[in-house]
């Protein structure tokens, strides 16, 4: 049976990951559906998302769906879809260094943690 180690940064850092991970799959299904006639580009508002996850974490609430909207603004072609490849993979890049760095934050609070367990010895 492993030991669980888990701080309120802990948990905080889990819910960003779970986030950058639920933004880098809408990315996703929007470049999947670029060639879909009528299909419409959705996203989420990442730090409202955020805002929500750490209420959440603070009030001891387990993790919301993450509320997905149509993005506006968007240009459409005469199909009309509106996802734009260049916006798609700006967004994944977005995504892929929001998770990158929720991984390195969490390392280094696991090693905080684990020198303060080991402080005494």
């Amino acid at each position: 049976m492993g030991m669980e180690i888990e701080t309120r940064l802990s948990d905080q850092l889990a819910r960003y990951l779970d986030l950058a991970t639920s933004e880098a799959k809408l990315t996703a299904v929007n470049m999947a559906n670029i060639d879909t006639p009528g299909y419409r580009a959705v996203g989420m508002d990442f730090e409202a998302e955020m805002r929500a996850a750490m209420d959440g974490v603070d009030c001891g609430r387990a993790g919301r769906p993450v509320r997905i909207k149509a993005v506006d603004g968007l240009i459409s072609r005469p199909d009309g879809n509106n996802v734009s490849m260049d916006r798609e993979g700006l967004s994944l890049a977005e995504a892929q260094l929001k998770f990158k760095t929720g991984v390195a934050l969490l390392r280094q609070e696991y090693q905080r943690v684990m020198d303060a367990i080991h402080s005494d010895k």
